[in-house]
């Protein structure tokens, strides 16, 4: 079996991103970013903001940014996000914070999900996205 080359270009913001894990943080195919399900941890891996949604929306932003600058790209760019959250109560405390980060109107499509667990202990969030390049 031959490996072709991929029709996307993996975006790894950071060198010491573990060789062992089966995803990129984000991938480019054309001018669409595909943004990885994103959870609020540290280049340690390390939860941030524990126990404060907030904070953890924060820093996955900061997290998303990062990728996207590697391609030219910012928060502005994104045009859908999907949170995946434990409490529909703490989802709502992350409205402002959208508010602040994505610049609206216009706004990304969004769709909020309220689940059991997340595979990250304490995590209350984990968002993923999708950006389009201009």
């Amino acid at each position: 079996m031959t490996h072709s080359t991929p029709i996307y270009q993996p975006l790894i913001p950071s060198p010491s991103w573990p060789s062992g894990f089966t995803f990129s943080p984000g991938v480019r195919v054309g001018n669409l970013v595909f943004l990885s399900g994103t959870t609020a941890t540290d280049e340690h891996g390390r939860i941030v903001g524990e126990n404060d949604i907030v904070e953890q929306t924060r820093q996955i932003f900061r997290k998303f940014e990062s990728v996207l600058s590697l391609v030219g790209g910012s928060l502005s760019n994104i045009v859908e996000t999907t949170d995946y959250v434990l409490s529909l109560d703490d989802y709502k405390k992350t409205a402002q914070l959208r508010r602040e980060l994505l610049k609206g109107p216009p706004w990304p499509a969004a769709t909020g999900v309220v689940v059991s667990g997340l595979v990250r202990p304490d995590a209350l969030i984990e968002i993923k996205g999708t950006a389009v390049l201009g």
